[in-house]
């Protein structure tokens, strides 16, 4: 029953945590407000949008009247210009105050799209939409002043990053079902066999001593596996993707999660020592209170 117990702890705060964050658009779009605020992402959303600008500006016929051998300098240096431009414009609105406001909702938008595609059946993809974003965008490119009308050029559809394929969605939709099945029955299980284990054990100190050092050991095991997932995961994203602004997600997402693992570690740790310290820690104390001159009180 104590190995059952012990096993049983670190899968509980796995689903517990992902049930949590991943399955509550509320507490899920609460975790990752603080993004909106982070470097790296801002500088990745810059980085896409201009991106994404720049694709559907074609600056060729304006240089008409120059001659074609001086036309291919002068578009680089052009472009190189206008890309700067558009680049300052997007960071004003990734920094501005309404931000935040922008970024929320699209990810409870993006979230709320998830839970209804893995709670209902088909497997059609999952995608955050960045429209609110590329529509602030162009109302900030709106009066450029450059006689270019760039606001114009953005495409008002298609703004989009593919959240969930449709290979993946069978797949994430059976973890899904799991996590909501288990959540709520792992730790109960996981606390009723530790207890009962602890009752039923003969040398119950022995017995906390080994719990302790099991469920600091599993937690730790937790904690490892936890980043090993995170470096592949981290390896296994597209080139396009920044890595400083995927690790700033993902730390920002698993941060709850690796907050509960120390604990458990901490906890065990001293439920270890103190009962590993229990007897000996009291003959300490009466020797001296002996030595002193002073009776113990009651232990």
């Amino acid at each position: 029953m104590l190995l059952i117990g012990t096993l049983l702890l670190p899968l509980s705060l796995a689903t517990v945590w992902a049930r949590s964050e991943l399955t509550d658009t509320d507490r899920y779009v609460a975790t990752v407000a603080p993004l909106a605020a982070n470097r790296a992402v801002q500088d990745a959303i810059v980085h896409d949008v201009t991106n994404g600008v720049m694709t559907h500006i074609h600056l060729d016929g304006l240089l008409r009247a120059i001659p074609r051998a001086e036309r291919a300098a002068l578009l680089k240096r052009f472009t190189r210009g206008l890309r700067e431009f558009v680049g300052k414009q997007v960071r004003q609105v990734v920094t501005g105050r309404s931000f935040p406001a922008v970024w929320t909702g699209v990810h409870r938008t993006a979230h709320q799209a998830l839970d209804d595609s893995l709670t209902a059946s088909g497997d059609a993809p999952v995608t955050l939409d960045l429209t609110p974003i590329v529509d602030r965008v162009r109302h900030q490119l709106a009066g450029n002043g450059l006689g270019i009308d760039i606001a114009h050029r953005i495409p008002r559809l298609g703004a989009e990053v593919v959240l969930l394929r449709s290979p993946d969605v069978p797949r994430a939709r059976l973890a899904y079902r799991a996590v909501r099945t288990a959540a709520p029955v792992l730790p109960s299980a996981a606390a009723l066999f530790l207890l009962a284990g602890l009752l039923l054990a003969r040398r119950r100190r022995r017995a906390l001593i080994c719990v302790g050092t099991g469920c600091a050991a599993t937690a730790a095991l937790l904690a490892v596996a936890l980043a090993l997932v995170r470096t592949r995961a981290l390896e296994g994203l597209p080139a396009v993707i920044p890595r400083a602004a995927a690790s700033a997600y993902a730390d920002t997402l698993t941060g709850s999660l690796r907050h509960g693992v120390w604990l458990v570690i901490g906890a065990a740790l001293v439920t270890t020592v103190t009962a590993a310290a229990g007897p000996p820690a009291v003959r300490v104390a009466r020797g001296l209170c002996a030595a002193f001159g002073t009776r113990p009180g009651p232990t």
